[in-house]
């Protein structure tokens, strides 16, 4: 007999809210079923057209607290479907109680985790202290801004007086948690050059891609620089830097010319950035300007520019980190803290002063998210609600403001 809580999640895995068109209609209403079996209040946003922020909530004992915010987001990346062993949307279980399924660690199962740990809390009559708040939110695969941003920036969310935020983190292979505190701020660039153009049997001088060939060779010299950081550098406590605390650079698109024989006029690169928070990012916009600018008739465009959104204290000051870290010491979890390499929903609540920290109960598994394949064993994921159950009884229960 399968635990129910298993059948919920692979339900949940199975509605198709994959993007680029993702069915939320089939997703909220999958959420209000389970907040009205659970007995959570239900509310639902929506900032965008068909873009749906549904929020659950349990009341508190005191109200007028702080309340706990437990994020997560609904949608999940596109499949290459024969790629996959089986159909990525079936959540098939395997022998050995692997649920293959897209979402299956990014990150419907902590989304479910938390339905099913405020169930058995429920179920248990352990109303907590401070007001605890589920928020299910759309497109953070794409960004988060018809999503999370603006929910953020709405009145809706100054009410729920939120002090402090759980959301996502990522597989670790290792027997340990990995818990990320902040994340390097995501810029993306367009950068075009122009030049004397000709035939391509020619020595032409100043011509586009002489130019570009230079700025991506600067890049490129600064992207080394930075990968040889995490074979040399050490932080205060002995470890080596992670991928989170350098910055790194890819080139993801160039495009230039018109026929073999024509030297093209014009040349378009773009660049993935990510910057370490541990970066002044004024100067290091200078220093990447420096790099472009240099070069005659060459521009610089932002496509996606965010500001630092800043990194949640881990230290004596923040009580939340306080009882996150005896928790898991008191249990024998082992945890890694890191600043998140990539980009989530939390950078909007930090950058709002709201104290957040990515964690995602999948250890000892290999980290698949975005990849074929994609899969979560089914005993983990009844440990992890186990673990979010014990966990937010704690948080939830923070004596004082």
């Amino acid at each position: 007999m399968e635990n129910p809580a298993v059948t919920r999640f692979r339900q949940y895995l199975r509605i198709k809210t994959v993007q680029p068109n993702p069915d939320y209609e089939s997703c909220t209403r999958f959420l209000l079923e389970q907040a009205k079996e659970i007995g959570l209040k239900a509310n639902v946003f929506e900032y965008v057209k068909g873009k749906p922020v549904v929020l659950l909530t349990w009341e508190g004992r005191d109200p007028n607290l702080p309340s706990l915010l437990l994020n997560s987001h609904t949608d999940v990346v596109p499949v290459f479907e024969e790629k996959w062993s089986c159909n990525p949307f079936d959540a098939c279980k395997l022998d050995n109680g692997d649920i293959v399924a897209r979402g299956s660690q990014d990150m419907k199962c902590v989304g479910a985790s938390y339905l099913e740990a405020i169930r058995c809390l429920k179920n248990q009559d352990k109303q907590p202290c401070r007001t605890i708040h589920l928020s299910f939110v759309p497109d953070e695969e794409i960004g988060g801004e018809d999503g999370m941003k603006h929910f953020v920036e709405s009145n809706d969310f100054k009410k729920l007086n939120v002090g402090f935020a759980l959301d996502e983190g990522i597989a670790n292979p290792n027997d340990a948690l990995r818990v990320f505190y902040g994340e390097r701020t995501c810029w993306w660039i367009n950068v075009k050059t122009k030049g004397n153009t000709g035939h391509g049997s020619q020595f032409i001088k100043d011509t586009a891609l002489s130019k570009m060939n230079r700025i991506i060779n600067r890049f490129m010299e600064f992207r080394t620089s930075q990968e040889q950081q995490l074979d040399i550098c050490v932080n205060s406590n002995g470890t080596r830097y992670k991928l989170g605390e350098v910055t790194t650079v890819n080139l993801t698109m160039l495009n230039a010319g018109v026929q073999h024989n024509v030297i093209p006029e014009e040349a378009t690169a773009g660049f993935d950035i990510r910057v370490s928070p541990k970066v002044n990012l004024a100067a290091f916009k200078n220093m990447i300007e420096g790099f472009i600018l240099s070069e005659p008739d060459s521009t610089m465009e932002f496509v996606q520019h965010n500001e630092e959104a800043g990194c949640t204290p881990l230290d004596e000051s923040n009580i939340w980190w306080v009882v996150f870290r005896d928790f898991c010491k008191g249990r024998n979890i082992a945890i890694e803290p890191e600043i998140f390499p990539a980009a989530t929903d939390s950078r909007y609540l930090r950058s709002i002063g709201i104290p957040a920290l990515g964690v995602s109960y999948i250890k000892n598994t290999p980290i698949l998210l975005h990849d074929h394949d994609e899969r979560l064993n089914e005993n983990l994921f009844i440990e992890g609600i186990e673990f979010y159950q014990e966990l937010i009884n704690h948080l939830a229960n923070i004596q004082g403001s």
